[in-house]
């Protein structure tokens, strides 16, 4: 149905099954447009639909639409605090995250409170607060089960492992999600933010890789990244990985004492217009690093300077 029959049918007094069936595939079609979306656009409307499901809950529902609405605003909770923590609102985003959180305990969905964990192990990681993100994930996991998202809090506990410096453990939680993630079926839309599918995988190991100095691998998986995240148009669909690989791309060539392809990589990756301001600062802040005392980089430090001055 279109939007305007949707939103008319959610402020009925009784809510029938094609109503509820038709929000599930809004919020399914708004969680798929989160990885290349213009933030700003997708938050106002996440935030819009967000209101229509909570009003929903008030109609008169059954016990089974009771709780598929509730799972929906609570994906969209999800959602609206991804882009405000993109944009830098950390306030904004914490409480929406706790908001799904509260959502998902009275919905009793496991995969809900699971990603709200996710979440807060990912601010907890471009925050510093390592030690914070290894018990969040196994808290997490522990909430989850066997769903998808706790394939991606094994990776947030392998990136907080990389940086305490701990590759044993990295390797550990690293086989964890692997081994979790191929038991499970591939799924219908890989491109939903909220499901980890094999390429979002190589992702997450392709950072911890580049932070123990695994350059070859780092850059195997950073390359396959990018590849990837390019459609049969060419579009990019996944910019903010792309951004990412190219930092790890940077980092690598600066080791290797590439210090011009390093800088015009790093340049690339921070000119994107779709970002996660807070990882993508922590991610280059180790460009900035290798490039310390390089003549090579002036661009890239400029660029920078800027992003950390961005409100």
């Amino acid at each position: 149905m279109d939007m305007l029959e949707l939103v008319r049918r959610l402020r009925a007094s009784a809510v029938d099954p094609a109503t509820v069936e038709a929000l599930t595939i809004t919020v399914e079609q708004l969680c798929c447009e989160y990885a290349h979306a213009d933030a700003r656009e997708l938050l106002a409307t996440g935030k819009a639909w967000l209101g229509r499901a909570t009003e929903m809950v008030e109609n008169r529902l059954t016990l089974a639409q009771h709780r598929d609405v509730l799972r929906n605003a609570g994906m969209l909770a999800l959602l609206v605090g991804c882009l405000e923590y993109d944009l830098g609102a950390i306030r904004a985003a914490e409480a929406a995250r706790r908001t799904a959180m509260s959502i998902g305990k009275e919905a009793g969905d496991p995969g809900i409170v699971g990603w709200s964990q996710e979440m807060l192990a990912w601010f907890q990681l471009t925050a510093g607060n390592l030690r914070g993100v290894v018990s969040t994930a196994d808290a997490g996991v522990a909430a989850a089960g066997s769903r998808s998202v706790a394939v991606q809090l094994y990776g947030q506990q392998a990136k907080a492992y990389a940086r305490m410096g701990m590759t044993e453990k990295v390797h550990e939680a690293l086989e964890h999600g692997r081994v979790l993630l191929d038991e499970l079926p591939y799924p219908d839309r890989p491109d939903n933010h909220f499901v980890v599918d094999p390429d979002k995988w190589d992702f997450y190991a392709m950072d911890t890789y580049r932070i123990v100095g695994e350059d070859e691998l780092a850059r195997r998986n950073a390359e396959e990244v990018i590849r990837r995240g390019v459609g049969p148009d060419g579009t990019v669909v996944a910019p903010m990985r792309q951004a990412e690989a190219e930092l790890t791309l940077a980092v690598v060539a600066a080791r290797q004492g590439d210090l011009d392809e390093a800088s015009a990589l790093g340049v690339r990756a921070l000119g994107g217009r779709r970002r996660s301001r807070l990882s993508l600062l922590m991610v280059a802040a180790e460009l900035e690093q290798e490039l310390r005392g390089a003549a090579a980089g002036v661009e890239f430090r400029e660029l920078l300077r800027d992003l950390r001055s961005t409100e």
